[in-house]
């Protein structure tokens, strides 16, 4: 039987794709084209022509969200061999090849990979080294100036060497001292992890060879995401077969500000002789509607290879394009939206709720919660970045790598063993002076007189450290044993009922953590290391632990909404100065980069998309009153039904272009007046004109009925405590809640 047979389900330039494996090839897939698909049965096909085995084979993803999602399709794919195929992030392709040869570059197989707050512990330690104030030369600046140095491969010294000013000069010596620090500390940070790959095979050619050997075929997902040091690893690897398929949408590159190159897939042609380019232009996901929409405000960029998406899905409803009076109206909009859907019989999980900016975020939050709508918020304060669990990391981190500086600072006095901050700093200095770390410092405490006051202190932790290490090296122990040594020889439970607030919670916590390293081990199992889920976790963006299946309603920055779908999708804040933002004025080019992410936006809505904008927004302590988005003029009239505040201000109407300020005529211009056509008006939520009292019986049109156990008065409003004969209890307030008496 002919193998192409099997995949007679897809659709002509999807095949295509599958079937040319040979030779560099540029797959454009728009959003909602299949390109997962496309990935997970070019590798089916590979493999069932016996063109090369599994483990020959490497794909490359963004997230490890998305490497498990294409991991385990595979395996569905191709039963046989498909769990051997390398399926990774980035990030954890180079770090299981530094794992193996970074002793090469100076570096052990335990080497720890610094997070951000990590790497802002050892800007701000150089930083009063060189007695630069935070104020002039924001940390966070900092950091950025290092990576984006790092993207460019430039080391150090080059920086040093072309810094032209006062302030390029100071981050250079930042940059030196910085990386002088990670070296120290046995550590990489995450942008260190593709450099010292790129630098291993540059001083290493056999193990570069072995790897160009190894790999038969490289695919890389979101192509148009990658930056200059991505493009110069997977340009190195493929060097020798040019067998290199990569999959992506310039329309979709939105991550400049991360570093990433949209001329990396613009200019693929070039940079790789005989490409071949494959469009996926049939959409699987959006109505005609949304797409015509996306396809009408994506066309006015500039520098882009062009595509045009099309749909065998329905027309669908039009797109609401919603004019609120403030934030707080636009919120509650929003909430009561998602209650009337879930009243007529959608999950909340079908909703999302999309911004520009984090700081959007309060008023929707707040209305969601007033009318106890279940959310997340993607992008909140991770699991990983709350105090307790940090601590717990710290620990697990410096028994695999005690050469680890700050996660040593980090827990060296928690709890409290009477070690100072004056003592650990001369003990920092002295591990400067030597070139060691710290704990090689405090392990030879007796070797330095000014230590000897805090000798017995700095032994005792040294042996705590060292009796974990011993069990750990041992084999003898599971990582949910060893961890549950650490607590008991740490005493941290007790340190923190003893010292801090939420004590429950925080025991609870780290309760989680271990049922993480259980989660860990039972899917990894002989391959689960200590060192292998501190690089699970290290790599774990907050977008991994998105829960698809849980009925919650999600909100999000639009940034991290790509690669995601939903059957309704709100876009709040569609005004000039939010979406886009301010940083257009100053900076034209910015202008494409911030339509590509209105593209991204409403391309993630499958069924209905609303689109809400304010007359008076409060944002950052001030109020302003925005023209509407230029996005929202780019979208044809008779694509959209506006609602809202009857007294939306002329000004608003008439500025929307702001790339041409020219207002067309006639119905081809979204703001033309038509009595006949008037828009419609919802009214903003009032004050309920019910009273409740303990006692009633209620009914709500989501939870059904129940009876109020509380009633308190807040301001203008009362607090009502409800409990629901299906949902059980929730806590809604009055004036939001929109319930009947029974």
């Amino acid at each position: 039987m002919d193998i192409k047979q099997n995949f007679s389900h897809m659709n002509d330039m999807q095949q295509k794709a599958v079937f040319c494996t040979e030779g560099p090839l540029l797959i454009l897939a728009g959003a909602g084209s299949g390109k997962t698909t496309v990935l997970v049965n070019r590798i089916a096909y590979i493999l069932q022509s016996e063109l090369c085995r599994p483990w020959q084979i490497l794909a490359i993803t963004f997230t490890n969200k998305a490497a498990g999602e294409l991991k385990d399709r595979i395996c569905a794919a191709v039963p046989e061999g498909g769990d051997e195929i390398w399926a990774a992030t980035f990030h954890s392709t180079c770090a299981r090849i530094l794992r193996r040869y970074g002793d090469r570059i100076g570096y052990s197989s335990h080497f720890t990979v610094y997070d951000t707050a990590d790497q802002k512990s050892l800007i701000k330690k150089a930083m009063n080294q060189l007695n630069i104030d935070e104020k002039r030369l924001p940390i966070k600046s900092v950091i950025a100036e290092i990576s984006k140095a790092k993207d460019n491969m430039t080391s150090p010294e080059e920086m040093l060497k072309k810094a032209n000013d006062f302030r390029k000069e100071q981050i250079a010596k930042l940059y030196t001292i910085y990386q002088s620090e990670l070296k120290n500390s046995d550590a990489m940070d995450f942008d260190d992890m593709l450099c010292n790959t790129v630098k291993l095979f540059s001083e290493n050619p056999d193990i570069l060879e072995y790897y160009q050997n190894l790999f038969k075929y490289i695919m890389v997902d979101e192509y148009q995401d990658t930056n200059k040091v991505q493009y110069k690893f997977v340009s190195m690897l493929a060097a020798k077969s040019h067998n290199i398929c990569v999959v992506g949408d310039d329309d979709q590159s939105i991550y400049k500000f991360r570093g990433a190159t949209i001329e990396n897939i613009l200019s693929f042609e070039n940079q790789f002789k005989n490409a071949r380019v494959i469009r996926l232009e049939q959409n699987y996901r959006s109505t005609k509607t949304i797409l015509d929409a996306a396809n009408n405000v994506i066309e006015n960029n500039t520098a882009r290879k062009g595509k045009t998406l099309w749909t065998e899905n329905e027309r669908g409803e039009k797109i609401i394009v919603h004019t609120a009076a403030s934030e707080r109206e636009e919120a509650s909009y929003i909430a009561q939206k998602v209650l009337e859907g879930v009243a007529e019989g959608r999950r909340f999980s079908d909703f999302a709720v999309l911004y520009r900016m984090n700081a959007q975020s309060n008023a929707i939050e707040n209305a969601f919660s007033r009318s106890g709508i279940p959310h997340r918020i993607i992008g909140g304060h991770r699991f990983y970045d709350r105090e307790e669990i940090k601590d717990m990391t710290a620990y697990l981190r410096v028994i695999d790598n005690p050469n680890d500086n700050v996660r040593l600072n980090r827990i060296i006095n928690v709890p409290k063993r009477g070690i100072g901050k004056t003592t650990m700093d001369r003990a920092g200095e002295l591990a400067v002076i030597n070139g060691v770390s710290i704990y090689d410092i405090i392990k030879s405490v007796d070797d330095y007189p000014e230590l000897s006051r805090a000798a017995a202190k700095f032994k005792a932790f040294v042996s705590m450290i060292e009796g974990l290490r011993e069990a750990e090296e041992s084999g003898d122990y599971s990582l949910a044993e060893l961890y549950n040594l650490i607590l008991e020889h740490t005493e941290y439970e007790n340190y923190l009922k003893n010292e801090k607030e939420n004590a429950d919670v925080r025991i609870e916590n780290i309760e989680e953590l271990k049922s993480n390293i259980i989660k860990f081990e039972e899917e990894y199992g002989e391959e689960a290391s200590l060192s292998s889920f501190l690089e699970e976790i290290s790599l774990q963006t907050d977008i991994d632990n998105y829960d698809a299946e849980s009925d919650t309603t999600v909100m999000m920055t639009l940034h991290s909404a790509k690669g995601l779908e939903f059957p309704v999708v709100f876009i709040a804040g569609m005004e000039e100065g939010v979406f886009p933002g301010v940083s257009i004025f100053s900076n034209p080019d910015e202008l494409n980069e911030e339509r590509r992410l209105a593209y991204v936006g409403i391309t993630r809505a499958k069924e209905q998309l609303y689109i809400t904008k304010t007359r008076n927004r409060m944002l950052f302590g001030s109020t302003s009153h925005n023209a509407q988005s230029r996005f929202l003029t780019e979208i044809p009239s008779q694509l959209t039904q506006r609602t809202g505040d009857a007294f939306e201000s002329f000004a608003s109407l008439t500025h929307g272009k702001a790339s041409d300020n020219k207002v067309s005529v006639g119905d081809s211009n979204p703001y033309s007046f038509n009595a006949q056509k008037a828009p419609t008006f919802t009214k903003p939520i009032q004050k309920s004109s019910v009273t409740y009292a303990v006692g009633d019986n209620v009914l709500h049109k989501v939870f059904g009925k129940g009876m109020i156990v509380k009633a308190q008065k807040m301001g203008n409003d009362t607090m009502l405590e409800i409990a629901f004969d299906k949902v059980g209890t929730k806590t809604l307030m009055a004036n939001f809640c929109k319930m009947e008496k029974i």
